[in-house]
């Protein structure tokens, strides 16, 4: 028997951040999936990635999660449109003062900016496709 594990990563510092932007580099979302829980201050993004573990390149179902989030702002993204598919670039994080501004960078020069003072991501993988 075939044991199948899946990953979850935490990242609480730029370091684990940059590392989470490696695994989703070139993932497949739409808008849909992206969603922004103000009350709770967490960011929800389910993405579709390639695994880098593998020859094949098999397709995950991830799910990252921000917390701590205070503020999210998107630019050149139609949020009505919910089959509009984003390609997610990277994850580009700076800091500015005491506060974190996580640049969620997609191709056609679409972005999601989240406000935060602390780093806390987590990328959990769902399920291979």
């Amino acid at each position: 028997m075939v044991k199948k594990f899946l990953s979850k990563i935490l990242a609480r510092d730029l370091n684990g951040l940059n590392i989470i932007s490696t695994y989703c580099e070139a993932s497949i979302t739409n808008v849909s999936q992206i969603k922004y829980l103000k009350k709770n201050k967490i960011f929800l993004l389910s993405l579709t990635r390639k695994s880098l573990k593998d020859d094949k390149k098999s397709d995950i179902l991830s799910v990252c999660k921000f917390e701590f989030i205070e503020n999210v702002v998107s630019k050149n993204i139609d949020q009505k449109d919910t089959n509009l598919k984003l390609k997610l670039m990277g994850i580009d994080p700076v800091k500015i003062d005491k506060r974190y501004e996580i640049n969620l960078l997609f191709s056609d020069n679409r972005f999601i900016t989240l406000y935060s003072e602390i780093i806390e991501v987590t990328l959990e993988d769902l399920k291979k496709k």
